[in-house]
């Protein structure tokens, strides 16, 4: 177990599980959770090893969003200039990366969300691609309630996901969006009676995933992802260069031939990562 300041992480059987760990706080989101969190997804993403990565929480609520105390102190939010209001678009042009990482992550992400998940959080839990709820779960786009527009991706990520009316009238309002709701509108996958079988069914889903080809699931997360923002012409296209850069006759072979010996298959996980920049 690797435990940080904010999160802990632990991987069994190719399934990471990062938790988001100071409930004293709600899990607030500080500069240290963006920079852990960021470290993190880097981490995961460069060496191949997990299959498939599951994000919980702990505490009464999943994330109370951004920690508004920050802001002011630590990070300066200055209006009185256009070179602070430059500096501000910088500022979350970066932040914006952090949850990017997630969506672009080469494999995928779960979120098991339970109580409330407001603010920051739903930036966050947008960017999965899977999201489990427990029956006490609750959305809340907070930002419009403190006098602000959300800016770190939940405008944009939450109208692919859910219709447009109902995005707009959360945004606009501030009101919660029950986990009920949630799931009538596809926000969310299954919502579950405690959080421990909420838990319990995300690790479960985590290692089906895991017990695919790596780089079938790889391909299978480009293709989605790039269909969801281009059209079908398009993303035809751009499925049969994808299929053609990865297809394996030896992948195919060992998943029927496991299937028919009713055992696990076995395959090669995805490459180790390198920065250019970090060659000798």
């Amino acid at each position: 177990m690797n435990t940080l300041t904010c999160f802990s992480l632990s991987t069994i059987d190719h399934v990471a599980h990062l938790v988001l760990n100071r409930p004293e706080a709600m899990n607030t989101m500080h500069p240290a959770f963006w920079r852990e969190l960021d470290g993190v997804l880097a981490q995961l993403h460069q060496a191949g090893a997990a299959r498939a990565l599951v994000i919980s929480s702990t505490g009464k609520h999943f994330s109370a969003g951004m920690a508004l105390e920050t802001f002011g102190g630590a990070i300066a939010m200055d209006d009185q200039s256009p070179e602070g209001r430059a500096a501000i678009f910088d500022l979350l042009t970066d932040m914006q990366a952090t949850f990017t990482r997630i969506e672009s992550l080469r494999i995928p992400v779960i979120m098991a969300i339970h109580g409330g998940c407001i603010g920051g959080a739903v930036d966050m839990v947008t960017a999965g691609c899977i999201r489990y709820a427990t029956q006490d779960a609750f959305f809340c786009i907070q930002e419009i309630n403190i006098g602000m527009v959300a800016d770190v991706g939940t405008l944009q990520r939450l109208p692919k996901l859910i219709p447009l009316g109902v995005v707009k009238e959360l945004a606009y309002t501030g009101r919660r969006l029950g986990a009920q709701k949630a799931l009538a509108y596809g926000l969310v996958n299954e919502v579950f009676d405690t959080q421990d079988t909420m838990l319990a069914a995300a690790l479960q889903c985590a290692r089906e995933i895991a017990s695919k080809p790596p780089v079938a699931i790889w391909g299978t997360k480009q293709a989605v992802n790039y269909a969801r923002d281009h059209s079908v012409e398009d993303s035809l296209r751009q499925m049969g260069w994808l299929q053609g850069a990865i297809w394996s006759n030896q992948h195919v072979r060992e998943s029927v031939t496991a299937m028919k010996q009713k055992r696990a298959g076995d395959f090669p996980a995805l490459a180790p990562l390198q920065r250019f920049s970090e060659q000798a």
